[in-house]
């Protein structure tokens, strides 16, 4: 085996993890691994000026070079205005970039949470990078301020600053009513998801109201229940989040939002909820991550990939 074999093989045992770092930084796979490429290549070249092999921790080295490939990306979305959220009409769904495997890049946003996605759509690019490397997988600021070009202090501040955007704030999670909310809007989903008319009609109420966009007026538990079951394609690609401040849904194929549900619960059951698609009112709406089941309030759990 030659010495770019060997480096190969290094690299190779790397790319999950990296693939993992890019996609939660980026939210798109394709993009993801255009940067794990481009990682390669640098390593590549690399060896042919020098012995790879003395780079002493290699797993740190990749790690900030794709870091740095995914905010040079950030940036060049941010500086072209590039807005995905609400492109689509509610009963498409839209496909995953050239050369994806949408499959695979529904497992991923499954697995990472699609509310956090959306939320770390609303992120800077640097404050974004920065959150990710440090409460995603646990990279010390030391380490972080050189790729977003900071102070440690000032790396820990842009992190810190991402943190309560993605976190819902503790009173908004002790406010009364909130976990009953949660309950009923999980109900929702999940009759949603499996078409369960009856189970739809048990948790929405007789009057529910649903709109889209303040318009399109749906009366009525079966008329917004048979809709529902009729549309339940979309439920694949949603999960509860704060909306506003308030229990809701978000609809984010392969990690990019298209549809957000305003929902008000009242005496157990949804008694209207709001389809809002428009691009303009998604920007405007405020999102947060709910506390996973047993797990700290609005905390994302730390991967190593």
């Amino acid at each position: 085996m030659d010495r770019q074999e060997i480096l190969a093989e290094r690299f190779e045992a790397h790319r999950g993890h990296l693939r993992g770092l890019a996609y939660r930084m980026l939210g798109s796979l394709s993009d993801a691994d255009d940067a794990v490429q481009e990682a390669w290549l640098r390593l590549s070249r690399t060896e042919a000026d020098a012995d790879a092999a003395e780079i002493e921790n290699l797993t740190g080295w990749l790690r900030t070079v794709v870091s740095r490939l995914c905010l040079d990306m950030l940036r060049s979305a941010a500086a072209r205005h590039e807005q995905p959220a609400g492109e689509h009409l509610p009963d498409r769904i839209p496909e995953p970039g050239d050369g994806g495997d949408p499959e695979e890049e529904v497992l991923l946003a499954d697995s990472v949470g699609r509310a956090l996605l959306v939320v770390l759509d609303t992120l800077g690019p640097a404050e974004r990078v920065a959150f990710v490397l440090h409460d995603l997988f646990a990279v010390p600021f030391t380490q972080i301020a050189p790729i977003v070009e900071r102070t440690p202090v000032a790396a820990k501040k842009l992190a810190s600053r991402a943190r309560r955007k993605v976190q819902a704030p503790p009173e908004t999670l002790a406010a009364p009513g909130l976990a009953g909310d949660r309950r009923v809007v999980e109900a929702f989903l999940a009759a949603a998801r499996s078409g369960d008319l009856e189970e739809l009609l048990t948790v929405l109420a007789p009057d529910v109201v649903r709109t889209a966009d303040l318009a399109a007026v749906l009366r009525g538990a079966r008329a917004v229940a048979e809709e529902t079951v009729f549309l339940r394609r979309s439920a694949r690609f949603a999960e509860p989040a704060l909306v506003d401040g308030s229990v809701g849904l978000v609809v984010a194929p392969y990690g990019r939002l298209v549809l957000a549900l305003l929902i008000r619960v009242a005496d157990g059951r949804i008694a209207a909820y709001e389809v809002v698609a428009d691009p303009v009112r998604l920007r405007a709406l405020e999102f947060s991550v709910l506390p996973s089941a047993g797990g700290q309030a609005g905390a994302p759990r730390r991967t190593r990939g």
